[in-house]
């Protein structure tokens, strides 16, 4: 598990009322791209977007500080499942 995974997963935990239901998927595209998808219970899935995308958002910032040490470029999405 990535750096950047752990991070995400831990953060997404943190903010779901199901944390049970969160799972990361890591996907290395390419060596200077990667997605990371957060699955999460349909009801923790607007809470970790947030308002306005302001949640995700704060995620995409942090992780692209990465990027500098790094080298690659991550693109993060919120998917909800039904549980």
């Amino acid at each position: 598990m990535s750096m950047v995974q752990e991070f995400v997963e831990r953060f997404a935990k943190l903010l779901a009322n199901y944390p049970d239901d969160i799972d990361v998927e890591y996907r290395q595209v390419n060596p200077n791209y990667a997605e990371i998808t957060i699955y999460a219970n349909r009801a923790d899935a607007g809470k970790i977007i947030g308002k306005e995308g302001k949640m995700i958002g704060a995620i995409k910032t942090v992780i692209s500080g990465c990027k500098a040490k790094n080298g690659i470029s991550y693109k993060v999405s919120v998917t909800p499942k039904d549980s």
